[in-house]
């Protein structure tokens, strides 16, 4: 199994930041447009390597810093939609075939675009992506996630401009930025709209803060997904002397939260490439993924920031073909729980696992 062969299986992605995917000439091409002088770099290897190297802190405060340079290229529409357009086609060209892609609005108004035009320049960027990757042959649809930042109060704001544009290409809603000291729980009123209005959402969890911030996630707030939500192993024992290599899990024991968990199917948004880099786990060998896959967890594989973490993909399906030996069909299950977890209507949902999913899967594993 390589790239080559992994970038034709159709895939699903579900966490992946807009502002964490910007190829690194369009970066310097943008910054040299209006007039940002604050890179750190200024050749597209050596950018690409600074957010690379950066991101390796082991940390999430320091691993979010990076998003300072990608956002401050973001502040125009051209460059929303430039960017946008972009996001689809990568993501097209690495065999993705539905692809949910979140940003915060909030963050793109300094030159005094409003919240609307902000989530219609995204709109259209992936609209003239996705027509140019059918033109190439290449099917995908790309839906967007609006985001709220935690640390801030415009979450209310941010949930009603996700049900204004449910019918036009926002799916959902979600909250995101520094766990620690900003709970799910202080943007209740949000989550408690999208509710009423019978609109999904998803809450970063479980990545930096562990078990508490999954059950407020779940209990108060009532999320559809986990965004990352990787520390639900901290609810799981495994007998002592198990051999995690062994991929043999018997007699694990779920507590409560590890439980409702898995007995409600709520899926995990993993991205194993960055949780490593931001200190949500401390190796790909030690990554739960195996241990949850095995107790049959809903886990999907997904990328959260392909420029700071340099994956894509099929990079990571390598990463955990490599560690854990999976093969075709694992990646068709991992990639049909992703399908069955979005947020599109179901008979949308039900078109791709049958008609692209299942039958792309079915040539490689032959």
């Amino acid at each position: 199994m390589d790239l080559s062969s992994v970038a034709l299986a159709p895939k699903v992605l579900l966490h992946d930041h807009l502002d964490g995917g910007l190829r690194p000439a369009t970066v310097l091409e943008l910054a040299h447009e209006v007039g940002y002088s604050e890179l750190p770099a200024d050749d597209a290897d050596g950018l690409a390597r600074w957010f690379r190297e950066s991101a390796d802190s082991g940390s999430l405060v320091r691993y979010l810093e990076t998003f300072t340079h990608t956002v401050a290229v973001m502040q125009t529409a051209p460059a929303l939609a430039r960017v946008a357009r972009e996001c689809a086609l990568d993501l097209a060209n690495d065999g993705v075939v539905y692809a949910e892609i979140r940003f915060a609005p909030e963050q793109h108004l300094t030159t005094g675009l409003s919240l609307d035009e902000v989530v219609e320049a995204v709109l259209r960027g992936f609209d003239e992506g996705a027509a140019e990757a059918a033109d190439a042959g290449r099917r995908i649809e790309v839906r967007c996630l609006v985001t709220a930042m935690r640390h801030a109060a415009r979450s209310r704001e941010i949930a009603e401009l996700a049900v204004r544009f449910r019918d036009r290409g926002v799916v959902g809603f979600d909250i995101a930025g520094a766990e620690a000291g900003y709970p799910p729980s202080r943007h209740l009123d949000a989550f408690e709209y999208m509710r009423a209005n019978n609109a999904p959402f998803t809450i970063h969890a479980g990545e930096a803060f562990g078990l508490p911030s999954i059950h407020e996630a779940i209990s108060f707030c009532g999320t559809d997904r986990l965004g990352h939500g990787v520390r639900v192993i901290d609810d799981i024992t495994l007998p002592a002397g198990t051999d995690l290599a062994a991929h043999q899990f018997a007699g694990a024991e779920l507590g409560v939260i590890a439980n409702y968990v898995r007995d409600k199917r709520i899926p995990l948004e993993l991205c194993p490439s960055s949780n490593v880099q931001t200190g949500a786990v401390s190796s790909i060998a030690e990554h739960p993924f195996n241990v949850l896959a095995r107790l049959r967890f809903r886990v999907t594989v997904n990328t959260d920031n392909r420029l700071m973490s340099d994956t894509s993909m099929s990079k990571e399906f390598i990463t955990l073909h490599n560690q854990f030996g999976y093969g075709w069909a694992d990646f068709e299950r991992f990639t049909v729980n992703a399908m069955k977890s979005a947020f599109v209507h179901f008979d949308e949902r039900l078109a791709l696992i049958d008609d692209v999913i299942k039958p792309g899967y079915a040539v490689l594993i032959g």
